[in-house]
C-alpha cells in the first residue's frame, strides 16, 4: 500500500525568479496539502496536466525528493526514515531515467539485480519472464546506446521489475512506444494487480486509465481535485468523454 498525508512540498524562488514570474510569493508549493492511498491488488492512477505537481509526488513516494511536510508510507515503512526499507520493495519507472550506453540489456538488468542481491536462481527466473513478456530476447545482447526508445524502454521497465517489488509506480510507462509495446506494458500492469502488488501510475493517455485503473486522482497546481473510483469519475462524464470530463474537471478548480 501506498499511503499519503497532507503531504507538501514548497521551493523558494529567487528575487530573479519572482521578477520572472510577476509575483511576490517567494513560496511556491508544487503539492500543496493532499492525501490519497493507493490499495494492493489495485491500479491507482495520477493524473493531471503538466506542471500540476504529478512527477514531483511521484519522485517523493520514490524517496528520491523530501517532502516539506507531510507523510508517506510505502508497505508501511516511512519514506524519510526508513527510505532504504521502501526501496527495497519499491520499482520506479519514469521517462527521465537513463541507461549506460555501453552496456547491454542483459547486463543492465543484472546489475540492477545485483544491487537489490539477488540469488541466480531468482534472477534468471525473473529475467526470464520479463524478458518474454517484454520481448526483450531478440535484442538482449544489443547495447543501449544503438537501441529505439521502446527497447530502452523496455530495459527500463525490466531493470524496474527485476527484484520483484510489492509496490510499482510507472510514471508515462507507454511514452514513446508503439502501439504492440505499449500493450506490452498495459499487459504487465495488469499482471501486477493480479499478483496483488500495489500499482501506481501516471499517463496523459486517457484510453489507458479506462483500461486499466481501478481508482484515480486529479491534481491541478499542487492541489487534489478530485479522487475516487473510475466508475465515480465517469458519473461526472454526463455523455462526454473521459478527455473531456478531465478537462472540466480541471479548468473548474484552475
Amino acid at each position: 500500500m501506498i499511503a499519503v498525508q497532507d503531504l507538501t512540498k514548497v521551493y523558494q524562488r529567487t528575487a530573479k525568479q519572482m521578477k520572472e514570474a510577476g509575483s511576490t510569493e517567494k513560496s511556491v508549493y508544487a503539492v500543496d496539502h493532499i492525501s490519497f492511498q493507493c490499495k494492493p491488488g489495485k491500479v491507482f492512477s495520477l493524473l493531471g496536466p503538466n506542471g500540476a505537481g504529478k512527477t514531483t509526488t511521484l519522485r517523493m513516494i520514490a524517496t528520491l525528493l523530501v517532502p516539506t511536510s507531510g507523510k508517506i508510507s510505502v508497505g508501511g515503512y516511512d519514506v524519510a526514515t526508513q527510505s532504504q526499507e521502501v526501496r527495497r520493495q519499491l520499482g520506479f519507472l519514469t521517462g527521465s531515467t537513463q541507461l549506460y550506453d555501453r552496456l547491454t540489456a542483459a547486463e543492465v538488468v543484472k546489475y540492477f539485480a545485483d544491487l537489490y542481491q539477488l540469488d541466480d536462481a531468482s534472477f534468471k527466473r525473473k529475467k526470464d519472464e520479463l524478458f518474454t513478456l517484454l520481448g526483450i530476447h531478440d535484442f538482449k545482447d544489443k547495447r543501449i546506446g544503438h537501441m529505439s526508445t521502446g527497447m530502452k524502454q523496455k530495459v527500463s521497465i525490466a531493470r524496474t521489475m527485476i527484484h520483484d517489488p510489492s509496490v510499482v509506480v510507472f510514471d508515462e510507462p507507454t511514452s514513446g512506444l508503439d502501439v504492440i509495446s505499449a500493450a506490452s506494458i498495459i499487459d504487465l500492469i495488469h499482471r501486477c494487480r493480479a499478483e496483488g502488488k500495489t500499482v501506481l501510475f501516471s499517463s496523459h493517455i486517457m484510453s489507458e486509465v479506462d483500461l486499466l485503473c481501478d481508482e484515480l486522482a486529479i491534481i491541478n497546481k499542487g492541489k487534489l481535485v478530485f479522487e475516487g473510483s473510475l466508475d465515480q469519475f465517469k458519473a461526472l462524464s454526463d455523455g462526454q468523454s473521459l478527455t473531456q470530463t478531465f478537462i472540466q474537471v480541471v479548468t473548474q478548480n484552475n
